[in-house]
């Protein structure tokens, strides 16, 4: 055999000696140079230049009415997507840097996602150069028909839905189930109390801070609701970073929560009615939210373990069928909740609920995207809100002292609310305490319910400012006061007995 060598030929002789053809060089491949490829490239451009010539004599019928549009619309597209990524690596880097910054100082790095969003807003970056935050997110005069504020809303969303569904993924039902009546009783008294006393602050803030064009009932509604709010999310953020997710108190404390935001969101459904003057529409949404939730619990979840047991006993990593019917069942579980009236984010949360949180799809599914969801797509979230927030806004001593009222009162509804409840629950006070300033947390649910009051129009940009200082000083406060009651060391232990500040 001929001795062949050079890149060409590499492993033909093992190819051979296996079986296997060898590859046949052609001679025009074997010599082709720089002068065969120019002369390929000027022919090439020469067929096109006479098909050029032949097609520059035919005629085209007349154009369509709204054809001269589609360079108009191909030039929007470019912008929002420019807009967004911009955006979205903004508060994404910003967002790192805080989030790193604050859980060195002992706080969720939530916090420091959320702060990022409203420094990129008007309350810092627009004070102080309106130029560089409409880069960002561009002006009503540039953009007048918000496209880049949906697209940022649309990716905003779409990341809170994903999220909710992996907290349902880790929300551990068995662990529950033996505490189910006292997580219902807690989550109600945590809704009843902070309601009503929001509704009372209303006689105040009514005067102060709304108008005539919003009928009291809906204001006094909506800040009662917007009161009796426990950010589901942050909290399991909060539980997981304090090492309390996989133990009693934390099951107790994402059940309470769980029951304490579905019962809110009847709430904000109630609102949105009375505010509509819809109140048939406000009943139907409390009945279809009802009906939901035995559908998923009492079909769907049969039907899920009969297909989890299924993929248990099949080897290697998850077939594309299982992923993508994960993911249909995820979109169609938060269209339904959205379509009913109780948001989205309830329904994939409901679906990661009934799912088997020991199984291998709650575990691939939680190794696959969790990073995506919390690094890149729940940040922009935080930037959406931002955008709307003007701490400016809260402008004066007597605002700033409405703010701090506020702040009393949500805490003192919350925390002694659900104090009360657990301790008639049974519950020691060490545990009825970390319970209540766990349930006192607030954040991304808040901001959710605070952002459909603005778009409503029931509450004012400086009431909406305020409400949002409200929720990151009540969410601030949740770390400091749970090491006092249960350090982290003695957290990753017994819960019941860990040490810290001295309550029974």
């Amino acid at each position: 055999m001929q001795n062949r060598s050079g890149p060409i030929y590499d492993g033909i002789e093992n190819r051979e000696d296996a079986g296997v053809s060898p590859v046949r060089v052609s001679g025009w491949t074997r010599y082709a140079g720089p002068l065969h490829y120019l002369l390929l490239l000027v022919g090439g451009i020469g067929l096109f230049l006479l098909i050029r010539m032949i097609g520059n004599g035919l005629t085209a019928p007349p154009a369509a009415p709204d054809a001269g549009q589609v360079g108009q619309s191909l030039d929007v597209q470019f912008d929002v997507l420019l807009h967004l990524i911009a955006t979205l690596a903004a508060v994404v880097f910003l967002g790192s840097v805080l989030g790193r910054a604050f859980r060195y100082i002992g706080q969720p790095p939530v916090i420091g996602e959320v702060i990022a969003g409203i420094m990129l807003g008007p309350s810092l970056l627009g004070t102080v150069s309106p130029e560089t935050m409409h880069l960002l997110i561009p002006s009503s005069a540039t953009d007048p028909q918000g496209h880049v504020s949906a697209a940022l809303q649309a990716v905003s969303q779409l990341g809170v839905i994903l999220y909710m569904f992996l907290v349902g993924l880790e929300l551990n039902s068995a662990r529950l189930a033996g505490r189910a009546k006292a997580a219902l009783a807690v989550s109600h008294a945590s809704i009843v109390v902070p309601f009503v006393l929001g509704a009372a602050l209303a006689l105040g803030l009514y005067p102060a801070f709304s108008h005539t064009g919003v009928p009291f009932t809906s204001f006094a509604l909506f800040m009662g609701a917007a009161m009796a709010i426990t950010a589901f999310p942050v909290l399991a953020r909060i539980l997981t970073d304090r090492k309390l997710d996989k133990t009693e108190l934390g099951a107790m404390a994402l059940g309470c929560a769980a029951a304490n935001d579905v019962t809110a969101w009847c709430l904000m459904a109630l609102v949105v009615g009375v505010a509509q003057a819809n109140m048939r529409s406000a009943a139907w949404v409390v009945g279809l939210a009802l009906a939901f939730i035995a559908f998923m619990f009492l079909v769907v979840r049969p039907l899920l373990n009969q297909a989890v047991q299924r993929v248990e006993r099949r080897s290697g990593e998850l077939s594309p069928a299982v992923v993508s019917g994960t993911f249909l069942a995820v979109l169609l579980a938060a269209l339904a909740t959205q379509a009913i009236g109780i948001h989205a984010v309830f329904g994939s949360f409901l679906l990661g609920a009934v799912i088997p949180h020991d199984s291998r799809i709650a575990r691939e599914f939680s190794l696959r995207i969790k990073d995506l969801v919390m690094v890149l797509l729940l940040p922009a979230f935080f930037a959406f809100v931002g955008m709307r927030t003007q701490i400016r806004l809260v402008g004066g001593w007597e605002n700033w002292m409405w703010c701090g009222a506020i702040t009393l009162v949500a805490i003192a509804g919350k925390f002694g609310g659900t104090l009360a409840a657990s301790r008639l629950t049974g519950m020691s006070w060490r545990e009825g305490a970390a319970l209540g300033i766990l349930m006192n947390t607030r954040g991304l649910m808040e901001l959710i319910v605070l952002n459909i009051g603005l778009d409503l129009g029931v509450i004012s940009p400086t009431l909406f400012a305020m409400m949002v200082v409200m929720a990151l000083a009540t969410t601030a406060l949740t770390a400091p006061v749970l090491e006092c009651l249960m350090p982290l060391e003695a957290a990753e232990g017994s819960p019941a007995t860990a040490g810290g500040c001295r309550l029974p």
